[in-house]
């Protein structure tokens, strides 16, 4: 199993960010899109454009020899512009991606356990995000205590209680 030093997103990481959002658009290789298509897509800029603004925290995974492999990050968003997992003004949204090779052993859940812990510890009260009902990441969510809140198409919204 390899070894994953985590450390937090800083403002010039954005770039990280916006890697680790194509993979998580890119979470099924059927419906693989090219980075620039991805790019495109103001519904998934919206989850890195002006990084670290008040409420943005996030994490970074990283292997022994520095590469980013994974990262885990929220958002909060105003109720009319708000995200793919939008629940409510004051609860923030996360988004999670992982390298392709590095999926599928456990870096997914240290992220998102670290995720959880920077919301609580900024505050907040829950925690949503939005997920393709064929991902395989809905079994990883849901053992970490999120429910689903809304079904729309084939994207459920999740939320995690974090009092």
């Amino acid at each position: 199993m390899a070894v994953y030093s985590i450390r937090d997103a800083a403002a010039e990481d954005v770039r990280v960010l916006t890697d680790m959002m194509v993979e998580a658009a890119n979470w099924s290789a059927a419906g693989f899109r090219t980075r620039a298509d991805v790019l495109a897509d103001t519904q998934h800029t919206r989850y890195v454009h002006g990084w670290r603004r008040p409420g943005d925290a996030g994490v970074i995974a990283e292997t022994q020899d520095g590469a980013v492999v994974g990262a885990s990050w929220f958002r909060l968003f105003p109720a009319d512009t708000p995200g793919f997992g939008y629940v409510a003004p004051g609860v923030p949204e996360l988004i999670l991606g992982v390298s392709p090779i590095h999926r599928a052993q456990g870096l997914g859940r240290q992220l998102l356990q670290a995720t959880v812990l920077l919301a609580r510890a900024a505050g907040y009260q829950r925690i949503s995000l939005s997920v393709e009902r064929a991902n395989h990441a809905v079994a990883l969510y849901r053992s970490e205590g999120f429910t689903t809140l809304d079904r729309r198409g084939t994207r459920d919204t999740m939320v995690l209680n974090l009092r």
